[in-house]
């Protein structure tokens, strides 16, 4: 099972790498056919475009830069892997997103400032149609892969490129109107807005970012966690509490607390603790660091307590407590939510 999980984090990490590189290749190529549309027409709404691509381009290098280094497995100076280069690599490209806006709103004001007709603007508005549509299918492609492998900075790569995808879209109908209209200083309105745009999506980006580098608490994880838990409970699993989660690139590192029997002899408590920590690797598919600190069952789990043959119950069980991410999350689970029950209704 062991060589198994760590062939599918080798499918994973040549999936991360391989989309990656197509994200730079792609980049490159779709930058240099803004480039030439610029060149051609001397639209500020398409330098602001092409500029933009420059820090797709980058960004996308970074990405790439940044997989490898996560790919490589824990040592003695990283014990818990390098997979958070990949939060460095997402807010490196949200601070490089709003860097480029700066460049974009000087030449949107000089198109404000200062309109001029637009040459070849037919041939610049298919260049620009055309980049879009690849970059369309570059980003769902780059945010699907992300999602599927846990790669943070595919994810945000793919969400910069589907920001450029945007950007592009309004550029495009703008320029349309400017054809068709003769107002050749809606040129420059059309790269402020662009600007700021890219300062939002950028600044998401470093929050995203800072939120992983600093192990922020992720209910969608947890409660993914916590259905799995509830799916495949067993009655001699009494409870579990404090449970914790966070993302280190593709890895995911979960660790709780698991109350069992106080009658079950070492071996066999060991035995419970493994086939619940094989079940959640399955489940990520190998994915998973999965650390489990076993606790005996004192007479106050008793209300909670769903096993039926029990020569240790003080107390007969009062319900079944459901599992959730907020139960499980709590210093004492589901007995102390059960317990600030009671004593509310006393009350």
């Amino acid at each position: 099972m062991a060589d198994e999980m760590e062939r599918m984090e080798g499918d994973r990490v040549k999936r991360r790498i391989t989309a990656a590189g197509l994200s730079f290749v792609v980049g490159v190529s779709l930058m240099g056919v803004k480039f030439y549309a610029f060149r051609l027409t001397h639209s500020s709404a398409i330098l602001s475009d092409a500029l933009e691509s420059i820090i797709n381009v980058v960004a996308s290098a970074f990405a790439l830069g940044s997989i490898l280094i996560a790919a490589k497995p824990p040592d003695e100076s990283h014990p818990y892997g390098h997979g958070k280069i990949e939060y460095f690599s997402a807010g490196f490209e949200g601070a490089l997103i709003m860097l480029a806006a700066l460049g974009i709103f000087k030449a949107g004001v000089s198109g404000i400032l200062e309109p001029r007709e637009l040459p070849r603007l037919q041939t610049g508005l298919f260049l620009i149609l055309g980049a879009g549509l690849v970059n369309l299918a570059l980003g769902v492609g780059l945010v699907r892969v992300g999602g599927r492998t846990g790669s943070p900075a595919l994810i945000a790569d793919g969400k910069h490129v589907l920001t450029d995808v945007y950007t592009s879209g309004g550029v495009f109908l703008g320029l349309v109107l400017v054809r068709y209209t003769g107002w050749y200083w809606l040129d420059g309105t059309i790269a402020c807005a662009v600007g700021l745009q890219i300062i939002v999506s950028g600044g998401k980006l470093v929050r995203q970012s800072f939120e992983g580098l600093m192990d922020a608490s992720d209910s969608a994880l947890l409660g993914e966690i916590a259905g799995l838990l509830e799916e495949r409970r067993k009655d001699i699993w009494i409870d579990v509490h404090q449970l914790r989660a966070w993302r280190s690139g593709g890895l995911i590192h979960i660790d709780f607390h698991l109350i069992l029997p106080r009658d079950l002899s070492l071996e066999e408590a060991h035995s419970q603790g493994k086939e619940l920590e094989n079940i959640i690797r399955s489940h990520f598919e190998g994915a998973a660091s999965v650390l489990i600190h076993l606790d005996p069952c004192i007479d106050e789990d008793c209300p909670i307590c769903s096993r039926q043959t029990c020569g240790l119950r003080k107390e007969d069980r009062k319900k079944k407590a459901g599992w959730d991410w907020r139960t499980l999350t709590l210093q004492g689970g589901s007995g102390e939510r059960l317990r600030k029950t009671e004593e509310n209704q006393k009350k």
